[in-house]
């Protein structure tokens, strides 16, 4: 089963009203965060690729050499199959990420296949790719395929906003986490912008931008 797909500003908020509904905790998250964004991504390779080159480095410095890759024409898998690794490294590349966009690309996926799949076959699926850890593959999940019910568990600021809204004595293990997200099933994607805005709004209070 896929369940919900999120595809518009009111299928987040009839989400976000179903979980202040049941939480109050939620519904007072939710008064301070205000209206929860869409968040809606392409879906495909070069979502993927973006990740990839995003990793571990700014905003700044990933946004740089994505527009660098795009004025290459490096964002379609023959294309990175094509290039030399001075190609890929003149763009900013490091050896590591040439190593896994190459294997992003040799994964020849069905993209288009994987929007009728359930979420866990997704996130298996990519997984499976050198470079794409479960974040990434939970990511993509969400906001390239608008799937409704999938939540990064072992994600630091959800982890850290569900500490201070819940009033836990510490931050809850990837483990803990997905016990308590069961209950904000099936709109558990939903729940995550709401923990994300709060966290965002949290931060804001303690003067951390």
């Amino acid at each position: 089963m896929i369940g919900r797909i999120i595809e518009t500003p009111d299928c987040v908020a009839e989400g976000a009203a179903w979980l202040a509904a049941r939480d109050p905790r939620f519904a007072g998250a939710l008064a301070l965060t205000g209206d929860l964004p869409l968040r809606r991504k392409p879906d495909g390779f070069g979502e993927l690729l973006s990740a990839i080159t995003s990793q571990q480095i700014s905003v700044a410095a990933a946004r740089a050499i994505w527009a660098r890759m795009t004025a290459a024409g490096l964002i379609r898998p023959e294309a990175i199959l094509a290039a030399s690794d001075e190609e890929m490294r003149a763009a900013g590349m490091s050896g590591q990420k040439i190593r896994y966009a190459r294997a992003l690309a040799e994964a020849r996926i069905d993209y288009a296949a994987l929007r009728d799949q359930p979420s866990e076959q997704v996130i298996a699926t990519l997984v499976a790719v050198p470079g794409i850890g479960r974040w990434t593959a939970e990511i993509y999940a969400m906001f390239s395929l608008g799937r409704a019910d999938v939540f990064a568990h072992g994600d630091l600021a959800l982890q850290e906003a569900a500490r201070v809204l819940f009033k836990l004595d510490a931050r809850p293990t990837e483990k803990a986490m997905r016990g308590m997200a069961e209950a904000w099933s099936p709109w558990r994607s939903v729940a995550a912008r709401l923990l994300w805005a709060y966290y965002h709004v949290e931060k804001s209070r303690e003067g951390i931008r």
